[in-house]
């Protein structure tokens, strides 16, 4: 193990330092910084390595924390990425990205700070690209076999990596004109610059993955051609449906989607020229929504400079700690503070939408109401209606499932009642060679769960295509274990 009195030595638990809001409020790097070596190996040796490790049972990859942690306190960083990598294919994505389910899982986090596993995580990706310890990862040999995987999020490339590796030829089809998907266009560069993209992709062209963009499957190519084309099919288009709110006011200009908001900004950050970019300089800003998304907005809506930010949340305000109905070592929600709200704006919860108000189709405000609750049901409080200046509203509500795109016309594969693709136990939809994986088939989820399903469809891929498979299979879509992998 790592240190054996560490977690009794060090106590306090110590993050990446952020940069100055000043200072990083004016360009789009990365908000932070990397951690003195010393610190950081210091708070690996926090790390009690457990007789049973909850760390493995929160992280969906099933990380090998202990032994990471071990060989970071070490100085061992060739043999810290060997592990790391054992289990999760973009630990520099899941690091700097991830809520971090592990650490709500650790074991000192009982009666101490969990360790700093996420941060711990990111040092040793980044130190081993700045060595040249990550290199191409070829295939001994083809198997003649050949896969399209459809989509470039996270669960895409998973998929394309581990089916590579084992010897099929994989392509990987992309709508837009750069591999990436939410990676590349809807996480902003402060909190993941896209040369993090861009290394990995490299190494996966070494390999063999081949890459299509510019592609929308379903009008460019059909379902159907490449079903035909291809041994096996693979959908990762994500869940890009977003969930609207249909209220008096909702057609007036200046009401957005989250994602219009931050694709067109991304697009302008990478240089790209951008018609009629939505920009928030001067304006007053409203998001609807608490969650990740709506936190990216306000810090872009920052960075473009606006006169103000305020995000309304329908609920009450997360507790600052464990509630009773959460205890360890569940997910908690907790009241968070991001680097983007370090950076200023007002957050409100208990505030019901009522209406959207503006002149001349012009949107000037956001009618808002205290949230009460009737019968479990979160309405509008009659008596308490004000307005808020508005002159941007960015609906950041979450979304309701995977494009159709002519995935049910062209290959009859099923949607289930919540909108994702339906699929069995073995990631395969109705239509044989056809799998999902990721948020089409999950729903909205986390980027490690996104990662970890990639990782476990291309294990039943490879096992459709060829009998059997010695690809790990992390997660199953359903309850039932896939032992049989």
């Amino acid at each position: 193990m790592a240190d054996p009195r560490g977690f009794l030595k060090v106590r306090q638990r110590e993050t990446q330092p952020r940069r100055p809001v000043p200072v990083r409020i004016m360009d789009w790097k990365e908000v932070y910084e990397a951690q003195e070596k010393g610190v950081l190996k210091s708070q690996a040796g926090r790390c009690m390595d457990c007789g049973v490790p909850f760390c493995h049972q929160g992280c969906p990859l099933g990380n090998l924390i202990p032994e990471w942690n071990d060989l970071v306190w070490r100085d061992k960083g060739e043999e810290a990425i060997e592990r790391l990598h054992a289990t999760n294919n973009f630990p520099e994505f899941t690091g700097r990205l991830c809520p971090a389910p592990c650490e709500a899982s650790c074991v000192l986090g009982i009666n101490q700070p969990a360790v700093t596993i996420k941060q711990v995580e990111v040092s040793i990706i980044d130190q081993a690209f700045e060595n040249g310890w990550v290199n191409p990862l070829p295939p001994a040999r083809l198997s003649g076999k050949t896969v399209a995987v459809v989509g470039s999020g996270p669960a895409g490339l998973a998929v394309a990596q581990q089916l590579t590796r084992v010897g099929h030829t994989v392509a990987v089809y992309e709508r837009d004109d750069k591999i990436g998907g939410l990676l590349r266009y809807g996480i902003p560069d402060f909190k993941m610059e896209k040369e993090q993209v861009d290394r990995r992709l490299e190494q996966m062209k070494a390999e063999g993955t081949r890459f299509r963009t510019g592609v929308a499957v379903g009008t460019d190519v059909t379902w159907e051609q490449l079903r035909r084309r291809y041994d096996a099919v693979v959908i990762a288009t994500g869940a890009t449906v977003p969930r609207d709110l249909p209220i008096p006011g909702r057609e007036l200009e200046g009401v957005h989607f989250a994602m219009d908001y931050l694709v067109p900004s991304n697009r302008a950050v990478a240089g790209e020229s951008v018609e009629n970019q939505i920009n928030a300089a001067g304006k007053h800003v409203v998001i609807l929504g608490g969650g990740d998304t709506g936190a990216d907005c306000i810090g872009t809506a920052h960075r473009h400079q606006a006169a103000s930010v305020t995000t309304l949340a329908i609920g009450k305000q997360p507790p600052l700690e464990r509630a009773g109905h959460q205890p360890w070592p569940t997910f908690p929600t907790l009241f968070e503070v991001a680097s983007a709200h370090e950076e200023g704006g007002e957050r409100t919860y208990l505030a019901s939408t009522v209406e959207f108000v503006g002149e001349n189709g012009k949107l000037t405000g956001v009618k808002v109401a205290e949230t009460e609750f009737v019968d479990g049901k979160r309405l509008p409080k009659a008596g308490t209606e004000r307005i808020i200046p508005a002159d941007l509203v960015f609906l950041s509500l979450g979304f309701t499932g995977a494009e159709p795109a002519g995935i049910t016309e062209q290959v009859s594969a099923e949607f289930d009642g919540r909108g994702n693709v339906a699929r069995d136990g073995y990631y395969m939809t109705n239509t044989e060679g056809i799998f999902v994986a990721g948020d089409a088939g999950r729903g909205q989820s986390l980027i490690v769960w996104a990662i970890a399903e990639g990782r476990a469809c291309a294990a039943a891929v490879d096992k459709f295509l060829m009998g059997s498979t010695i690809l790990p299979a992390p997660v199953a879509p359903t309850d039932r274990a896939m032992a049989v992998l």
